[in-house]
């Protein structure tokens, strides 16, 4: 008897909300199609599985670049796979659904968004904005006449926003999140290590022993790729500490876009934020120091909010259930 859905629909993962159960869902936001004839052969974790793996006549494709739709089918046909798979077989009622959109997203991009949820099968839907809901989510009251700095890093975008009586006051967003440091990772080994490595590898090691800031104590790790001398394949080890100076640059500009939003934030709402300090979320958030490096750079106190990943979906799914509470912060499509 689900009613209300709420959809994180990220560059990465799509996660699904549902009131009373928490996250039902949490997926890559992966299609696999079929080039001979345009079928759709697998979502989620299944098409995952394909990415570098396939022949030529399949392409694994990610359909959301950066927050926003890049393929409108393919994300229409991963929305509907989700919502089926939310709601299982059996469905007595079209279900009301709440999905997230980047800060800056145009009117041209929201009607996508809205065309390929209604076209999934939703009975009504509601878009806001990522930060708004990343920030009720992360249990941020939103609607007090005070300033609140969420930053939101996610796979393919960084949003931060300075919300205050429920709605957005300064924000910023830059192409920069997981993706991008994954791609520095693996730069930085096959430039300095001669070894070539995939992005499943890269993301790995992040995972393992990504830092934003160096350790006391390093770790090391073994990764494997192919050698770039000799092309045969090759085993080396990789010390924790390396991470930092390879992603350094990366990080400068999540620094640079939240530096950009607190120079014009209102003084009265500046020195809220001072006071509270600025909450993280996103599931680059846990990426190890991540906080403490804004802390550094900004002179800002930064927190990682509970669960950053889920913070998004959790947001939709509370602002679903108190739709006039949070109205203000909301775009509806019937």
């Amino acid at each position: 008897m689900i009613r209300k859905i709420g959809i994180d629909l990220g560059t990465v993962n799509t996660l699904v909300f549902v009131p009373q159960k928490g996250i039902v869902l949490n997926e890559p936001s992966v299609v696999a199609v079929s080039l001979d004839d345009n079928r759709v052969m697998a979502v989620g974790v299944e098409a995952k599985r394909m990415i570098g793996r396939t022949p030529d006549t399949i392409a694994a494709v990610t359909p959301v670049r950066e927050g926003v739709i890049a393929d409108y089918r393919m994300t229409e046909a991963m929305i509907r796979y989700f919502v089926k798979k939310t709601l299982g077989r059996v469905r007595l009622f079209r279900p009301e659904i709440m999905i997230s959109v980047p800060a800056g997203i145009t009117s041209a991009e929201r009607r996508a968004v809205i065309e390929a949820v209604l076209k999934a099968g939703a009975k009504a839907c509601y878009i806001a904005k990522e930060p708004v809901l990343a920030a009720i989510g992360a249990g941020i009251p939103i609607n007090e006449p005070s300033g609140h700095m969420i930053i939101d890093i996610g796979g393919g975008t960084t949003e931060v926003a300075v919300i205050s009586l429920g709605g957005i006051v300064a924000w910023a967003s830059s192409r920069v999140g997981g993706i991008k440091i994954d791609e520095t990772i693996k730069n930085y080994i096959h430039r300095v290590h001669n070894l070539a490595v995939g992005e499943r590898t890269a993301e790995d090691i992040k995972i393992a022993i990504g830092s934003a800031v160096t350790q006391k104590e390093a770790d090391i790790l073994e990764i494997r790729g192919r050698d770039l001398v000799a092309g045969l394949p090759k085993t080396i080890e990789l010390n924790s500490n390396e991470i930092p100076k390879a992603v350094h640059d990366t990080l400068q500009e999540i620094i640079k876009t939240i530096k950009k939003v607190l120079q014009v934030t209102p003084p009265e709402l500046a020195a809220d934020i001072m006071d509270k300090g600025m909450v993280l979320a996103g599931g680059t958030a846990l990426l190890r120091g991540m906080d403490t490096l804004i802390t550094q750079e900004t002179g800002v106190p930064c927190y990682v909010a509970d669960e950053p990943l889920l913070c998004v979906a959790k947001g939709a799914g509370i602002a679903l259930e108190n739709l006039e509470l949070y109205k203000r912060a909301l775009f509806a499509k019937k």
